[in-house]
């Protein structure tokens, strides 16, 4: 219960509207931010060694991990990064940023973007 009125508090944050209802991307965008907020203080508290608050945090994430969309596989990943690159036809490092404009809308939420991001750099290193 507290899980969810956290994420309704974070969602009523996020509009700039009161009156106006979020959309799927920027709710999944509040459900991935609180994620990432866990994982950091899930590292915090490893480093205090205090158990108890690491095991909370690991529950708080996966509920929160319910209310978003199932994970994109390494194949699924790497069928988009294609698709954005064909599409895109970089020539060097310097084109991340349309790569990434291009693959963010369709990676959203579903895959880790830090690791999406890394993919993409390797890729772009070895044109």
């Amino acid at each position: 219960l507290s899980v969810i009125r956290m994420i309704k508090g974070a969602m009523q944050l996020e509009k700039k509207d009161p009156r106006a209802e979020l959309t799927d991307d920027e709710m999944i965008k509040v459900i991935s931010k609180q994620i990432k907020m866990r994982n950091d203080a899930i590292n915090e508290f490893k480093k205090a060694d205090r158990q108890d608050l690491i095991s909370q945090n690991e529950k708080e994430i996966e509920i929160l991990n319910s209310y978003l969309p199932p994970k994109l596989s390494d194949e699924e990943v790497n069928k988009i990064l294609d698709e954005a690159f064909s599409l895109v036809n970089p020539t060097s490092s310097k084109d991340m940023g349309k790569i990434m404009k291009e693959v963010s809308s369709k990676v959203a939420g579903r895959a880790d973007m830090s690791v999406v991001s890394t993919l993409i750099r390797d890729r772009l290193n070895n044109l």
